[in-house]
């Protein structure tokens, strides 16, 4: 399993059009996606359970991936957040 922490810095927080780009990456790969805020889970791969977590600018999230393919898809899972959220 790998894990990373990030901190969202969009003004508008994650909301529906980066979501959407977020949850097509995370189909791309084999592995579960899970996001974590303040203890609920979200699988990333589910549009409405992104945006169910409420995360604004400053808030910090958790992502897990686990699966066959887990190194590569955190490792772009982090560059996207990095280049859009």
């Amino acid at each position: 399993m790998k894990e990373f922490t990030y901190i969202i810095t969009d003004k508008e927080g994650i909301h529906a059009r980066p979501a959407g780009e977020l949850v097509k990456l995370a189909k791309v790969y084999a592995s579960t996606v899970s996001v974590f805020k303040d203890g609920k889970k979200a699988d990333a791969k589910k549009v409405f359970g992104l945006m169910g977590l409420g995360v604004k600018q400053g808030m910090e999230i958790t992502v897990q991936v686990e699966g066959d393919d887990e190194a590569a898809a955190a490792q772009a899972l982090e560059t996207f957040l990095k280049e859009n959220l």
